[in-house]
């Protein structure tokens, strides 16, 4: 339970890490600039009742959000960065090349299963069925499989289909 709050917790400020980072990056960079542009800003003169150094600070500070969403619209309409980006990540990730996911694996097993019991006489559909026991097995010998589908069983309880692939807990 503790484990779960402070997961919980560290998800909240990563979440709004991207603004407080704005927040951060617009107080910086309107204070650094401030110095060279503040002789602009009359500070004795308002404008609509507010001192004309407050005008001069939200300026700088709307113009970094512009320049900040700027580049983003750019990054993404004219450069289209980040496809290749999604690329890359979709390419580096296992479990969309050759790895399954517990879940995934679990109904792959039981759909394999079937077919196999229902075209026992087909060579061509044995040979398939052969092919997915045999990366089945292989998933089933990894670390993060055997971890999610141990996780499944707490949370399912022992009432869980046969995982015909993993092998019990004291013959790993």
């Amino acid at each position: 339970m503790l484990k779960k709050t402070v997961m919980r917790q560290y998800w909240r400020v990563q979440q709004s890490q991207t603004l407080i980072s704005m927040a951060f990056w617009v107080t910086t960079l309107t204070l650094l600039t401030w110095p060279y542009v503040k002789w602009r800003f009359d500070s004795n003169s308002e404008l609509l009742g507010i001192s004309m150094t407050y005008w001069g600070l939200l300026s700088i500070g709307v113009f970094v959000v512009g320049c900040v969403l700027l580049i983003g619209w750019m990054y993404d309409v004219i450069f289209s960065l980040w496809r290749a980006h999604m690329s890359v990540i979709q390419e580096r990730n296992p479990y969309t090349t050759y790895m399954l996911n517990g879940p995934v694996g679990a109904i792959l097993a039981q759909t394999n299963e079937i077919l196999k019991r229902m075209s026992e006489d087909n060579e061509e559909i044995t040979q398939h069925t052969e092919f997915v026991d045999r990366w089945l097995e292989w998933n089933g010998q990894q670390e993060l499989w055997k971890r999610t589908m141990d996780g499944i069983t707490e949370v399912m309880g022992e009432g869980s289909p046969v995982m015909l692939h993993i092998k019990e807990k004291d013959e790993s």
